[in-house]
């Protein structure tokens, strides 16, 4: 028998256990309770929103991509065309009846029923969404589905606008093209905005460099769908879509296309701008490719075909992607140099002998007999190399000759609106030992002075060069966007303003003498007989570039502006380079007369070759053999 003791510490113990025991319910019962009351009340609108997101079909409605305008913002020369992307939805196939629809509708596509088979795996045979299964399908087509839909149960399709390049031929280097999105810019632009597997977005051109001003904001057309996935709603939720605004450029395609006739089929460029403000008028690369190919279903053969070219390139833009020798154009930045560094008097004659000895070597000009002697005037307008031999090397030296090229933007980024320029090279004794680990020679002065060497420029920056000259020491920015639309309204939401890019300190005086020079160069240099032209004063320089892979063959330079006798705002520069690669014909020179007079006297490239009588030598040289 246990005594009382005993029993009072058991009825205790009983009682705490028991107190333990009401307080775990009394606790788990209010947790519960907070539970139900967070999934009721508190968090309800959060919860409601994933019901709805995991009870919905999402279809996305592409937005109509913005479309590219030349200057007068009334040819278009980038539009959307209207085309249709076919979707199967594999759950509302009958069961069976699968072989059979995919046969019919592949035959109708153009395609095998293998390639939809490879699209709509046997896991997807039961799914309840529409997968793709081709694009860019025709309108006949999509009729002639839709009159056989009965026989098509599940097939379906969607409006998909693609890519129609109106303008083709060299525009395409300054437009661009689009495509999908590949997973390498996905990762780079997850960011902003870019985070669709199917995105298309700008590859080149200016399709690449404003693709967020013209790829709009895509829309949705949400359905509520049970669990399996099939739609129960009848009236969907739709957000439409915001298209891209339209880019108006600074192009004038009567100057484009002039100007693409004038280099004909001859491996160069051809870059035409305003000196006052930095627009480019027409920017033409040869050879060029079709962007609409990409929208065909062989676009990878066709990128294949163009990369594979590697003489040629088609997808380089020559105008500023290339880098080549300056020849005798750099004479004109040594000729300013030479005379703002009071370094030599410009009266003051040399006598060329048609070489010049120096060490073991002889440096040869151009012209071996020689020259006699000449001052600065006529050094720059017969391009006679031992003049400028003998003012780099014993008067400037090459940090003055550096100084000035850097001046005039030479080795510089050109800062023009596409996504990829080159900034060419100007040497000086250190970067020549860090890169080529060899010493700095005297011949070395001599060949930059003359533009040879390691001396490396784009045309468009021999054009700047020009627009400096013309500016009396400005170069603005060159750039390709003038305006950026409403798509609905027309209404002009941004409009480029000239910015400066680069400004130097140069003598007035310097600048008419400069000038001057020039213009003596095309009435009395070598280019005389070439540049002839009643109707248009041009001032500008030649450019003969040796190219050490092709036997007696040069690459030809012409830069030059007009009017010369034009207030700056009404003139324009030409700057053109034809390769070494083409059989020689000494064009740039013709060919820059023909783009001035076809520009101010109005007139077609045919009608600008008739009126400077040059119609043989511009039918016959607009062919490569």
């Amino acid at each position: 028998m246990k005594s009382y003791k005993e029993k009072s510490y058991l009825n205790i113990s009983l009682d705490v256990k028991a107190f333990i025991i009401r307080t775990v319910i009394a606790v788990l019962f209010l947790t519960y309770l907070y539970h139900l009351f967070s999934l009721q009340i508190k968090d309800s609108s959060r919860y409601q929103t994933l019901s709805k997101t995991n009870s919905a079909s999402v279809t996305e409605i592409a937005a109509q991509r913005g479309e590219i305008f030349d200057r007068y913002a009334t040819l278009p020369i980038v539009i959307n065309t209207d085309s249709f992307s076919v979707e199967v939805t594999p759950g509302s196939i009958p069961k069976g009846k699968y072989d059979t629809v995919a046969s019919k509708l592949a035959s109708m596509l153009g395609i095998s029923k293998k390639s939809i088979d490879n699209i709509i795996s046997d896991d997807l045979r039961n799914y309840n969404s529409p997968i793709p299964v081709k694009t860019n399908v025709s309108f006949n087509t999509i009729s002639n589905i839709a009159e056989n839909i009965s026989d098509l149960p599940g097939v379906s399709w969607v409006s998909k606008p693609i890519r129609n390049y109106v303008e083709t031929g060299s525009i395409a280097h300054v437009v661009g093209y689009v495509g999908n999105i590949s997973k390498t810019e996905r990762n780079v632009l997850y960011n902003q905005g870019y985070v669709k597997a199917n995105e298309i977005i700008g590859k080149t051109g200016i399709e690449s460099q404003y693709d967020s001003l013209l790829k709009g904001e895509s829309g949705e057309e949400r359905r509520t769908v049970d669990v399996r996935g099939r739609i129960i709603s009848e009236t969907p939720e739709i957000k439409p879509p915001t298209p891209g605004k339209n880019v108006v450029l600074t192009i004038d395609s009567s100057i484009q296309t002039l100007a693409e006739k004038t280099l004909g089929k001859r491996v160069g460029a051809v870059v035409v701008l305003k000196p006052a403000t930095g627009e480019i008028l027409a920017m033409a690369s040869y050879p060029f490719f079709d962007p609409n190919r990409f929208n065909d279903e062989d676009a990878g053969n066709y990128y294949a075909s163009l990369i594979s070219e590697q003489m040629n390139r088609p997808l380089v833009n020559r105008a500023v992607n290339a880098e080549y020798p300056p020849a005798s154009t750099f004479k004109v930045i040594m000729s300013t140099a030479m005379l703002q560094e009071k370094a030599f008097p410009s009266k003051k004659q040399i006598e060329c002998k048609g070489y010049m000895n120096y060490g073991n070597r002889k440096f040869r000009c151009h012209l071996h007999s020689g020259h006699g002697w000449v001052d600065m005037k006529n050094g720059l307008a017969e391009s006679c190399d031992v003049y400028y031999w003998t003012v780099g090397r014993d008067y400037l030296g090459i940090d003055k000759i550096h100084y000035w090229a850097d001046q005039f933007g030479f080795g510089q980024s050109a800062q023009i609106d596409l996504p990829s320029q080159r900034k060419g090279f100007v040497p000086t004794a250190e970067k020549k030992e860090r890169q080529y680990h060899e010493k700095w020679l005297g011949g070395d002065t001599m060949s930059t002075s003359i533009g040879q060497g390691y001396l490396l420029v784009t045309p468009l920056q021999v054009a700047n060069m020009a627009a400096m000259v013309a500016n009396r020491g400005v170069i603005y920015k060159p750039h390709l966007l003038k305006e950026v639309r409403d798509p609905i309204t027309n209404e002009v939401l941004q409009e480029v303003k000239p910015e400066v890019l680069f400004k130097t300190e140069v003598n007035d005086e310097v600048w008419t003498e400069v000038q001057n020079a020039m213009r003596y160069t095309i009435t009395d240099g070598t280019p005389r007989f070439a540049m002839m032209n009643k109707n248009v004063q041009i001032a500008g320089k030649t450019g003969t570039a040796e190219v050490a892979p092709y036997k007696d063959s040069w690459h030809s330079w012409l830069v030059a502006y007009a009017p010369f006798d034009a207030p700056v705002e009404d003139q324009v520069v030409v700057s053109m380079i034809v390769e070494a690669c083409n059989p020689w014909e000494w064009w740039s020179p013709y060919g820059t007369n023909i783009i001035m007079q076809g520009i101010f006297g109005k007139q077609t490239y045919e009608e600008a070759a008739k009126a400077l009588g040059l119609t043989y030598l511009a039918r016959n040289g607009n062919r490569r053999e």
